[in-house]
């Protein structure tokens, strides 16, 4: 297939800034393989399923794109089984390259012949992340200038499901 490379993510939600980048990944490599995969980390908004469909719905213009959900597995042993030579990555910030940088470098360690390769953050989204914007929604603020239409619908619904709940 060429080159192939994994863009893995948590993805709650798909932002704009992650679809820029994998609109821009498309244009390097041969197939771009984006993994929804589990962050121990963080409490999803989003099941995997969801974000599976939203994504699928929000790339679909591309015609290199796979989206796949993977939950218990290392990112380089997904990157392996999936047939990806790349793992790619975002940056927005210093504090972005420090963090991406160590997870580089354990990856590297973990399975030398993948390579990681950081793109630098669009300007217009540099700022944004998925926690800060479901934190404006949370409090009323419009972040529909920052999602794919598919997700900035799903998680206002998903808002007001909650509300509703409350």
């Amino acid at each position: 297939m060429g080159r192939v490379a994994l863009f893995p993510g948590s993805f709650d939600p798909l932002t704009n800034g992650h679809l820029d980048l994998i609109e821009r990944s498309t244009k390097i490599f041969d197939k771009v393989i984006v993994g929804v995969f589990v962050n121990t980390n963080k409490k999803a908004l989003f099941t995997l399923e969801e974000k599976l469909l939203l994504i699928k719905q929000s790339t679909a213009h591309l015609k290199n794109v796979e989206v796949v959900t993977q939950e218990s597995k290392l990112t380089v042993e997904s990157a392996a089984e999936l047939g990806a030579n790349f793992l790619i990555r975002g940056i927005r910030n210093v504090k972005d390259y420090e963090y991406e940088k160590d997870i580089a470098m354990m990856n590297h360690h973990l399975a030398a012949s993948i390579e990681t390769v950081f793109l630098l953050a669009d300007e217009t989204y540099g700022h944004i992340s998925s926690s800060l914007l479901k934190e404006v929604l949370t409090f009323g603020g419009d972040v529909s200038a920052y999602l794919p239409k598919p997700v900035n619908e799903a998680l206002n619904q998903k808002n007001r499901e909650l509300k509703m709940n409350e």
